[in-house]
């Protein structure tokens, strides 16, 4: 039977609803406890829509950080997502800039991991900037949705944030990572990435974990590169 490719997308992103709820449930609880007002830490969830980077900016904040320090560390986190766009540009060149901006911003870790592999398997076929575009915002409004009531009902609630909601995002993110590890250069930056995260977490201002994406970003990088360089030598 025909689905319509919006609704597909929606249907495909349930699962990441799983470990996006309660961290976002968990984000809206640190937010409130942190001081934020119901509308910033709202509005951050509008429109910064990551995550990881605001979960650390909520840490920097707490530790009396500098405007500085938080930009330069979000920032950094933030630069796999040059990585997914790259993979993803191929399948989106095509259509009209407005499309495109829409696109990159709804564009997280499961966002890509659903996408990507809708990509990989049929194409880009079947107005599959639909299926990205369902996927997108049904992710996005689990994110905000998540985080209101993390907000509203964090602090009426003793210590949710200690229930332990965070192991479902640590299951995504598995569940995200394992399958990309098709080739050398991606395991190894993972590997890398997590070594040297475990090596540096008691660095300050979440800096082990700027160590880690670098670490890992270069380290996948140019293992790329000379596998590409590599096949390019071997004669026809």
């Amino acid at each position: 039977m025909f689905q319509h490719p919006f609704v597909q997308g929606a249907r495909d992103s349930v699962p990441m609803m799983v470990g996006i709820i309660p961290f976002g449930i968990i984000y809206g609880t640190l937010a409130s406890a942190a001081g934020l007002s119901p509308w910033l830490a709202v509005g951050m969830s509008l429109l910064v829509y990551a995550g990881s980077a605001q979960f650390i900016a909520l840490s920097l904040i707490g530790a009396s950080a500098g405007s500085i320090v938080l930009l330069v560390t979000t920032f950094i986190v933030n630069l796999r997502h040059v990585l997914y766009s790259a993979t993803l540009q191929p399948f989106i060149a095509h259509l009209p800039q407005r499309w495109r901006l829409l696109l990159a911003f709804l564009l997280t870790d499961e966002t890509f991991a659903v996408v990507e592999q809708r990509y990989r398997l049929h194409g880009n076929t079947g107005k599959a900037h639909l299926y990205f575009l369902g996927v997108g915002l049904i992710l996005y409004g689990s994110w905000v949705g998540s985080s209101w009531i993390g907000i509203l009902f964090g602090q009426a609630i003793p210590n949710m944030a200690g229930w332990g909601l965070e192991f479902a995002m640590l299951a995504t993110f598995i569940g995200i990572v394992v399958p990309l590890l098709r080739n050398w250069p991606t395991l190894a930056a993972a590997v890398v990435a997590g070594s040297v995260g475990v090596i540096t977490i008691g660095w300050p201002y979440k800096l082990g974990l700027l160590a880690a994406v670098g670490a890992g970003i270069v380290v996948g990088v140019w293992l790329e590169r000379s596998r590409s360089i590599s096949c390019a030598e071997v004669p026809s």
